[in-house]
């Protein structure tokens, strides 16, 4: 059975987080500075590779969260400097651009700058966008989490069946849960977000047909405050597993990890957060998109195409934290399960 749960009013200041996070994803009408956690909260970083070289294929990446926030704007940053192993990069932070009117700003520069590729990484920036890539038809930009090129021969957008590994992690929480009883902490009813919550609930209920799987939306990317109160509430009421999704589950994650309940992360590998209650994240590998996008540039187009990370391409990855005690045979359930959707033979029943 799967519930939701309206956000509830929470005003507490948490101050047990050093890492205040901002919207990724999708609009966020929270007022909370963001900044990663050897940053000042009162300027986003913009930082440049260390003297590139001169033939350097140059990436700038405009992300609304700290670019380690162990969630959405880290999955970026972790692609970028991936492809960065192959070959020569000249990366360009601009974090921390929950405001879409700074992100703006940053995209613009960046094009002016004649970066090769601008990365605009967060759906609420394609507006913005639209406006800006026209002005610059030598420059390539991608976006994402969406599936809209607005016709522009040199944007490109990607986006991720997030409900697939969902899906995936649900089937193990379900063998886990002794309770019967599992809380999902959403920010809001949107994007990638939305898929892996509704996947794990799919999971879940597909391996266990009496689990009782209680959903809450706080509303928010970045309200760490109302994650800790949504998970503590999900506690309080016999839930045994959490999971969540944006780079406000700091505050959820901290109620699992001081409570000793497993946790499933997403978009990036979040057993930093918890190694001893994480049981395993699904990554979102964008290295997958950006090599085809970069490949692109290298042969003269400079974008019109749209990407979907999959288990299937390799774009998404269950990566099960070794820290955790898992069940071997719960982890081959884990495993089977990911191949069948990869396959095709298991569908998460999400569209």
């Amino acid at each position: 059975m799967t519930k939701r749960r309206p956000a509830a009013a929470f005003t507490a200041v948490l101050a047990s987080f050093s890492l205040v996070l901002a919207a990724c994803g999708g609009d966020d009408d929270d007022d909370a500075e963001p900044a990663a956690a050897d940053e000042p909260a009162d300027e986003p970083a913009d930082e440049p590779a260390d003297e590139p070289a001169a033939d350097a294929f140059s990436v700038a990446i405009v992300s609304p969260s700290a670019r380690n926030d162990a969630a959405f704007s880290q999955s970026i940053v972790d692609a970028v400097n991936a492809v960065g192993e192959s070959r020569s990069l000249d990366i360009q932070i601009s974090d921390g651009l929950f405001v879409v009117e700074d992100a703006a700003a940053a995209i613009r520069g960046y094009a002016e700058e004649g970066v090769d590729l601008v990365i605009a990484h967060g759906s609420q920036y394609g507006g913005p966008l639209q406006e800006i890539a026209p002005d610059f038809p030598e420059t390539a930009f991608a976006w994402g989490t969406a599936l809209d090129t607005f016709g522009l021969p040199n944007v490109s957008s990607y986006s991720v069946r997030s409900d697939q590994g969902g899906y995936v992690m649900g089937v193990i929480a379900a063998e886990l849960s002794a309770a019967g009883n599992i809380g999902i902490v959403g920010p809001i009813e949107v994007g990638d977000a939305k898929l892996y919550v509704d996947g794990f609930a799919a999971g879940a209920v597909a391996q266990r047909a009496d689990i009782d799987v209680n959903i809450n939306y706080i509303e928010s990317f970045s309200d760490v405050a109302l994650a800790q109160e949504a998970a503590t509430a999900f506690v309080a009421n016999g839930a045994d597993v959490l999971t969540g999704t944006a780079q406000m589950v700091v505050g959820a994650t901290g109620v699992a990890q001081a409570e000793g309940i497993p946790w499933f992360g997403t978009q990036s590998n979040q057993t930093s957060l918890g190694p001893d209650i994480v049981v395993a994240s699904q990554v979102y590998h964008w290295e997958v998109v950006l090599e085809d996008i970069i490949a692109g540039i290298d042969g003269g187009s400079l974008g019109g195409e749209t990407y979907v990370l999959t288990l299937e391409n390799g774009g998404l990855e269950i990566e099960f934290n070794d820290g955790f005690e898992l069940d071997p045979e719960v982890r081959t359930l884990g495993e089977d399960t990911a191949a069948g959707i990869a396959d095709g033979s298991i569908s998460t029943g999400i569209e």
